[in-house]
């Protein structure tokens, strides 16, 4: 768009060649961000072309038709949710690019004749996330639904109930409405793209697109795994409550339980409003979530009721957009790289350049369709820029710059590592080495093994394992437990200290419930919970060995897909050597936890605990583990149905809230002592 003409020099003919693929081009790319959770450009790219379409319009008012995007706000419902008609439609917000801008707008509201507009307005943060209503009645939660387009939206409230931070019941016995952004934190979404990617599945392209894949899931099982949160930020019927400004709306909504974000500002002036945004604009990669701009709203409420909406936006509020940080780089090579499950993943390997704050010369292609989709190759100039703020990512080739020489990229067909065929797998994006005495994937599966979560190795990580690998003294997890000091003090920088720690270690594994060696072994699709429910039911190894897909399958909470995925492993020849390996190394094969409590009068037997701060002489985990072994049922948020809060040190919102209900809450000293009690 950078050579476009300007709206007033078009005559209404040019106007009219330009507006109508402008429409269908802005519809497609709405119908992939609102309603497929797949945009395929960039939201710049999208605003600047919106911004442009606006401008016609205005300029030439006959060419602007119902059916416009200017019109209606964002996306249909899917057909496969319920709908939900809004009573008071979820209109989207206009937007801003400049500073200029968002004070041009300001005047043009303090000019109404009609509303008398004081300078006084509200700043929160723009949460990059998917729009959400609750809806309760007499205080009891009873729908959650998306936008939708405005008018009419999906229903997911079930989804929304396995949400932690959406309370199911309110302090007060309220029936009314309130408004918000359901978010991925940016560290979900890097887990759930790494999973992803793992597992040969398409990966998201933001946390905005990831949090609304999940929400919108058909099974509350996939949405509760996805570790959403929200910030509710607008009641429509604010009087409600009696309310006057939007601040008092936000402490109103803080004190009744919501998480609402700690950031808005009052303020009065363009300085106060530069101020704001030039302290976001520098701390938004420092937040935990994703924030594309700031919002700014008029804070008197009446005042907001008086100026009301246009068909599609309100005029009591704007938000201004941050600019699109990019970076022009060249791509010099790309490598290849193999996962522990064999996933073969490209990278692309460039210039180094300055981006949101650090150095980046690498950025992941995903897999080989993203590749081709992108059509980048060797030589390229690239533009660069942060996925969600988080994950470097090329947005696209300046293809005028590509070398007269440059050849399509050509997608390898054998392993990188260990030369083998690779294969696409049914339902997969990813490119797979599926030779199971693949060197990386060996390495990769031995870091796993030792990892915290599995066998938990201590002092065994991955540039220890490359050692052990280079010096050919290991070549599988069994290897492991025969190693001896004098091999181990031929390592850099390893002495005699170092040596005792590590074949402590690796001897103290040897004991570990055998849900650890499960999850250890890195069976595709069985993380630590589906491990430990699996050896809950069959308790030793060699009994689940011989186990059917079905008989696996039925465990509760497992599935048809973990359940196959555990009967291949085992029917692997070169798996029941590894297995007979461990064996006669001494490890563990049978399940030490219990499935019940051990006592049935035991004072932890179904009573809720919510963990939360640091402990000092055990894990959270650990703490978890103990509490479920006797019977106890540990949350992850507190509730009038929580009967005891554990709080560690620099315990935060939990420990308040837990203060504010009346709970019972214990320092680590006192859970010590009672673990002593009920031995």
């Amino acid at each position: 768009m950078d050579k476009q003409i300007p709206v007033d020099q078009l005559t209404l003919a040019a106007a009219k060649q330009e507006i109508d693929p402008l429409k269908r081009q802005l519809t497609q790319w709405g119908k992939e961000y609102y309603e497929q959770d797949n945009p395929t450009v960039e939201d710049y790219v999208y605003d600047r072309a919106y911004e442009r379409l606006v401008e016609l319009e205005q300029k030439f008012p006959e060419l602007k038709t119902s059916d416009s995007p200017t019109q209606h706000v964002g996306g249909g419902p899917t057909s496969q949710l319920t709908k939900v008609t809004h009573d008071i439609p979820m209109l989207s917000m206009g937007d801003v690019f400049s500073i200029d801008e968002l004070m041009d707008f300001n005047a043009r509201q303090q000019d109404n004749d009609d509303v008398e507009v004081a300078p006084e307005y509200n700043l929160e943060l723009k949460i990059d996330g998917l729009s959400l209503s609750l809806v309760y009645e007499n205080g009891k939660l009873v729908q959650g639904s998306t936008r939708g387009n405005g008018v009419i939206g999906e229903d997911v409230t079930a989804n929304v109930k396995t949400i932690k931070s959406v309370p199911r019941e309110l302090p007060e016995p309220l029936s009314i409405e309130f408004r918000g952004e359901c978010y991925m934190p940016k560290s979900s979404f890097v887990k759930l793209n790494q999973e992803r990617e793992a597992a040969g599945q398409s990966i998201f392209a933001n946390p905005r697109n990831a949090a609304a894949g999940s929400l919108r899931q058909l099974d509350p099982a996939v949405t509760a795994k996805r570790d959403l949160d929200t910030f509710m930020y607008y009641i429509p019927e604010y009087q409600k409550l009696g309310l006057k400004t939007q601040s008092e709306a936000l402490d109103k909504m803080r004190e009744l339980g919501f998480n609402v974000n700690p950031n808005n500002r009052v303020v009065h002036s363009r300085q106060e409003i530069t101020d704001y945004i030039e302290e976001y604009t520098a701390k938004r990669d420092q937040l935990s979530y994703g924030i594309d701009g700031i919002v700014e709203k008029v804070n008197d409420l009446d005042t907001e009721t008086a100026l009301g909406n246009t068909v599609k936006v309100p005029r009591w509020e704007i938000a201004y957009k941050f600019p699109p940080e990019e970076q022009v780089t060249i791509v010099r090579d790309i490598e290849w790289t193999v996962g522990r499950t064999g996933n073969v993943t490209p990278t692309a390997v460039m210039d180094p350049v300055q981006l949101a704050g650090t150095t980046v010369s690498r950025a992941s292609l995903h897999n080989p369709d993203y590749l081709q989709e992108k059509g980048i190759r060797l030589g390229d100039t690239v533009y660069l820029h942060k996925a969600g703020d988080i994950i470097p990512e090329i947005s696209r080739v300046d293809l005028k710059k590509r070398p007269a020489e440059s050849k399509p990229y050509e997608i390898p067909t054998t392993c990188p590592v260990c030369g083998s065929e690779l294969v696409h797998l049914d339902d997969e994006v990813a490119l797979r080495c599926v030779n199971p005495m693949c060197p990386a994937q060996i390495k990769e599966g031995l870091a796993h093994f030792a990892s915290r979560n599995a066998m938990n190795i201590d002092g065994l990580g991955p540039k220890i394992i490359q050692q052990l690998w280079d010096k050919e003294l290991i070549h599988d997890v069994a290897d492991l437990y025969h190693l001896t000091r004098d091999q181990l003090l031929t390592l850099d920088k390893f002495g005699d200290k170092s040596a005792t720690n590590l074949l402590t270690s690796i001897d103290n594994s040897r004991n570990n419930s055998v849900e650890r060696l499960l999850f250890g072994l890195g069976i595709r699709h069985v993380g630590a919970k589906a491990a430990r429910l699996i050896m809950e039911e069959f308790h030793s190894l060699d009994r689940l060995m011989q186990a059917s897909a079905e008989e696996v399958s039925a465990v509760d909470g497992i599935g048809p897909t973990i359940g196959d995925s555990v009967e291949t492993y085992f029917s692997n020849k070169q798996v029941v050597k590894l297995i007979d390996e461990l064996r006669d190394a001494g490890v563990n094969f049978d399940y030490l936890g219990a499935t019940t409590p051990a006592n049935p009068e035991s004072e932890w037997n179904g009573r809720r605990v919510v963990l939360t701060g640091k402990l000092e002489n055990m894990t959270r985990g650990e703490a978890k583990t103990w509490l479920e072994d006797h019977g106890a049922k540990v949350t992850g948020s507190v509730s009038k149905k929580t009967d005891i809060v554990i709080a560690g040190t620099a315990a935060g919102s939990k420990l308040t809230k837990a203060q504010d209900l009346g709970i019972t809450v214990w320092d680590e000293a006192r859970f010590a002592q009672a673990m002593k009690e009920e031995q």
